[in-house]
C-alpha cells in the first residue's frame, strides 16, 4: 500500500507544479505534515545538497522520500510518480505536434513563446541574484557585502583565459568552500 501511496502523492506533485524543482518545494512541505516520509528539517537540508548537486529538486526528493518510505522500491515508484505526468504530456504533444508542425499559427506562436522564455529566464536570475546579494527583511534590503565581493572576485578571474577552460564543477566546488570559509 505504501508504494501506491508514495506512486499518487509524487504524481500529484508531478502533475500540478508547473514551473521546474523549486514549485515542488510546497507540496513537498505539505508531504512532511501529511506523512513521515521525511521532516521539515531533512527538506530544507535536501533543498541545500540539491541546490548543489547534479538533478532537480523535485526528482532528488521523491527519490529521498521514496527511499525513507519504502527503500529502493519506494524510491523508484516515487520518482517514477514524479515524472510519468511529464512523460505522458510530452509524448502527447509529439504525437499531436507531428501533425501541426508545418501550420503556420504554430510557428507563430512558437516564435512569439521565444522572448517570454527570454524573459522568464532573466526574471528567474534577477530572483537568483537578490537571494545571493541581499537579505530582505521585513521590507528592509541589507547587501550581503561579504558575497557580493566574492561575486566580483570570481567574476575576474572568469576573465582570465587559462581560468575559463577549468571545468564549472571545480568552479562549484571553489564557491562551496569560499561560502562555507566566508560564510557568505
Amino acid at each position: 500500500m505504501i508504494y501506491l501511496t508514495l506512486f499518487i502523492e509524487f504524481f500529484k506533485i508531478g502533475l500540478f507544479s508547473i514551473g521546474g524543482g523549486m514549485a515542488t518545494i510546497p507540496f513537498l512541505m505539505e508531504l512532511t505534515t501529511k506523512y513521515t516520509w521525511f521532516t521539515t528539517t531533512e527538506l530544507a537540508n535536501m533543498i541545500a545538497i540539491s541546490e548543489s548537486t547534479p538533478g532537480p529538486i523535485g526528482i532528488n526528493m521523491a527519490t529521498y522520500a521514496g527511499f525513507h518510505a519504502g527503500s529502493i522500491p519506494g524510491a523508484l515508484i516515487a520518482t517514477f510518480g514524479l515524472v510519468c505526468p511529464a512523460l505522458i504530456i510530452i509524448i502527447l504533444i509529439a504525437k499531436f505536434m507531428s501533425n501541426f508542425s508545418d501550420n503556420k499559427y504554430v510557428k507563430s506562436a512558437f516564435y512569439g513563446i521565444r522572448p517570454m522564455i527570454a524573459a522568464l529566464i532573466g526574471y528567474a536570475v534577477w530572483q537568483i541574484v537578490v537571494i545571493t546579494f541581499a537579505d530582505t527583511n521585513q521590507g528592509v534590503i541589507t547587501l550581503k557585502y561579504s558575497a557580493i565581493l566574492l561575486g566580483v572576485i570570481i567574476f575576474i578571474l572568469l576573465q582570465i583565459k587559462p581560468l575559463k577552460n577549468i571545468h564549472p564543477l571545480i568552479w562549484i566546488i571553489v564557491g562551496a568552500v569560499a561560502g562555507g570559509v566566508f560564510r557568505v
